[in-house]
């Protein structure tokens, strides 16, 4: 090749290399034409398959700021320029290599750092941006409906939740009311009890008993059975002082 037709090819790959979020270098001996095309049918929409010559991809490797691939570029080689979702296209070249061994997955780069063939696996085990942005898009719908469907609940249920809640407030504050802790609940009936049986009880006993029952019954004695004696007596004194005196 010329040399501005090599000038050419590697200002080309390391615009390609530029223009890529990620590529992944593999080497692809004892794989047919067919694979190939299998290969880069399953890799389209996400990635170019393009088979490259070693020394020219180092020099454009080096132009474009590329250093992972230094010391790979050895046997056949071909690389995975990805311009699409990186794990879609490493879950591409995995599959394919499963059932074509004959493919090898050497090294990558992804967004400007380097990675090896077990970081690429680990790539391919993540799930798809696609798959991530249909959970996310899942997950917003769910939460706006539930926000769509409180906004548009009637307001009579409104009150019956408000309702709920006040009743429940209500009972647990009279059950607060009562509940009496040990220092209160002697505070007010003792207090009570002895004051109306000091002022009812007692004083309205004595004064019934002095006014009613002492007073009457030792009258009646002194007054009557005096006066009958005398009575009885002054009948037969006179009889006696009389004899006397003749």
């Amino acid at each position: 090749m010329a040399n501005p037709e090599k000038t050419a090819a590697i200002a080309e790959m390391a615009a390609q290399f530029r223009a890529s979020g990620a590529a992944v270098l593999t080497e692809y001996r004892g794989l047919t034409v067919k694979q190939l095309s299998q290969l880069r049918s399953s890799l389209r929409g996400h990635a170019t398959y393009a088979v490259v010559k070693n020394t020219l991809t180092e020099r454009a490797a080096a132009q474009a700021g590329v250093t992972a691939f230094d010391g790979q570029l050895t046997g056949p080689s071909a690389i995975a320029f990805v311009t699409g979702d990186p794990v879609e296209a490493a879950k591409g070249l995995r599959d394919f290599a499963r059932t074509n061994p004959l493919l090898v997955i050497k090294a990558g780069v992804l967004e400007g750092k380097a990675m090896t063939a077990e970081e690429i696996g680990r790539l391919a085990d993540l799930e798809s941006r696609e798959t991530l942005l249909a959970r996310l898009a899942g997950a917003m719908n769910a939460s706006l409906s539930r926000a769509v469907y409180l906004f548009a609940a009637p307001l009579s249920q409104s009150a019956r939740v408000i309702d709920a809640l006040r009743a429940k407030v209500e009972a647990q504050g009279t059950q607060d009311a009562a509940t009496v802790t040990p220092a209160d609940a002697p505070t007010e009936e003792p207090a009570d009890a002895p004051t109306d049986a000091t002022a009812d009880t007692p004083t309205d006993a004595t004064a019934e008993s002095s006014a009613d029952t002492p007073t009457d019954a030792p009258a009646d004695p002194n007054q009557d059975t005096p006066q009958d004696v005398v009575d009885a007596s002054g009948a037969g004194t006179p009889a006696t002082v009389d004899g006397g005196d003749g």
